[in-house]
């Protein structure tokens, strides 16, 4: 039934079975985390591959999408308006800002995940770390940006 629902939502036999064999890891691990009061087994677990596969849907059209990330952040095309070239200038100045301030950890994890467009799973195998433990950077990373540039504003 899992299967049989990622094909449907993704369309792709390859990245269905790799959905299934990711749902079902996912459920092993966190089995302890179903409430029988939320509803029955199979609608959870049936959850759980739902919201995988729009992931991977997701991720698939992400990955259609030109990838090329210059290290200096540079657009792949030309901006003609001047504008819009200064706007880009401006805000990628920020990023790397923001960026600089992460710690090495936080900031391999989210270049992996944004700029290699990764899933999670995925980062976590790159860089051969726990997903819970990627989860958690990527998440805090902007959080801890957010808060030192809160506390420097303030002063």
């Amino acid at each position: 039934m899992v299967f049989t629902l990622a094909v449907r939502i993704i369309a792709n036999r390859e990245s269905a079975e790799e959905v299934t064999i990711d749902v079902f890891h996912d459920l092993w691990r966190k089995a302890f985390g179903y409430d029988p009061a939320d509803g029955s087994v199979l609608g959870w677990i049936m959850n759980q591959a739902r919201c995988r596969a729009i992931d991977r849907v997701r991720f698939e059209k992400r990955k259609k999408r030109n990838n090329t990330y210059p290290d200096s952040l540079l657009p792949t095309t030309d901006i003609v308006d001047p504008q819009q070239a200064t706007i880009f200038k401006e805000e990628s100045g920020r990023l790397e800002t923001a960026l600089d301030e992460l710690t090495p950890h936080e900031r391999h994890a989210i270049e992996a995940a944004f700029f290699s467009e990764l899933t999670y799973a995925e980062v976590a195998q790159r860089l051969n770390q726990p997903l819970g433990t990627v989860k958690t950077r990527i998440r805090s990373g902007p959080e801890q940006t957010s808060r030192r540039t809160w506390k420097e504003e303030a002063r």
